[in-house]
């Protein structure tokens, strides 16, 4: 179960780093991560990116702020599918697409 879950957030943080073009804070390496990781976002309300996830994707993520950057917690539970991680995907690549559009 945590190795599935491990590759889930591996997966996870490739595809969000593609679609921001951001680099992960950490080295994808199994001792920097297993179940849950924090991945930068372009610079957004971070509040209303959560909102709208949640109310069009049904997804529910926190979305931080640290040092004035945005960040993004996954965190992969051995009750999470491949779905769950699709949705969150595709959530962010359709919201994401329009906050980079507007800088």
């Amino acid at each position: 179960m945590r190795r599935a879950c491990h590759e889930l957030v591996r997966t996870a943080r490739r595809a969000i780093a593609e679609l921001t073009g951001l680099p992960p804070i950490t080295p994808d390496a199994p001792e920097w991560f297993a179940q849950m990781a924090a991945l930068p976002l372009p610079p957004c309300d971070g509040q209303d990116l959560k909102r709208r996830l949640y109310d069009r994707f049904r997804v529910e993520v926190p979305i931080t702020t640290w040092n004035e950057r945005h960040f993004v917690r996954i965190s992969i539970q051995g009750y999470n599918t491949r779905a769950d991680l699709d949705a969150l995907i595709e959530g962010l690549r359709v919201l994401l697409a329009k906050v980079l559009a507007e800088r």
